[in-house]
């Protein structure tokens, strides 16, 4: 290898560690920032606190004749792992005679099904509720024959986030 070659490969092999050093470092969230929400994800403040979002949304999901799957606390996740994690839980619900048509549209959108909503509270105790965006989920998967399934999946959705959303 000659020395003009060595010395762009050198310079080449910095200008990359720069680059991954400056990445690296703006990948670090700074703590008392607020969160960035993510393409796709709808957001609703909540009027109540943590527990009490918890508990009228998991109401909500029952009065609607919704089955209700799951509930994740990752919170208590991260804390069994010694990391701090604001109060955080994953609410898995659907209605799987609705949600089937979306799989056999497309098999792969069983990623995004049933149906989740977070419970999460931030830094400054506020309660908020997220979910991902139905219109957002069929772009996702080209989903293009269910615009019926989708417009109702996206209002009973936002019903439930809604149920928390004023007193």
């Amino acid at each position: 290898m000659t020395r003009i070659a060595r010395q762009s490969l050198l310079a080449l092999a910095a200008g990359v560690s720069l680059a991954l050093t400056a990445g690296a470092a703006a990948a670090v969230a700074d703590p008392a920032a607020p969160p960035q929400v993510a393409q796709g994800v709808v957001r609703t403040p909540s009027a109540y606190g943590f527990d009490e979002t918890v508990g009228r949304i998991k109401a909500d999901i029952s009065a609607k004749g919704i089955r209700f799957f799951t509930e994740i606390d990752q919170s208590a996740l991260a804390k069994g792992a010694q990391i701090d994690l604001r109060p955080s839980k994953l609410l898995i619900f659907g209605n799987p005679p609705l949600g089937a048509q979306f799989l056999t549209s497309n098999p792969y959108a069983g990623l995004d099904w049933p149906v989740r909503i977070l419970v999460t509270q931030d830094a400054d105790g506020k309660v908020w509720v997220a979910y991902t965006d139905f219109a957002f989920i069929a772009d996702r998967y080209a989903i293009e024959d269910r615009d019926a399934q989708i417009r109702m999946a996206a209002e009973v959705a936002g019903s439930i986030a809604g149920s928390v959303a004023g007193r």
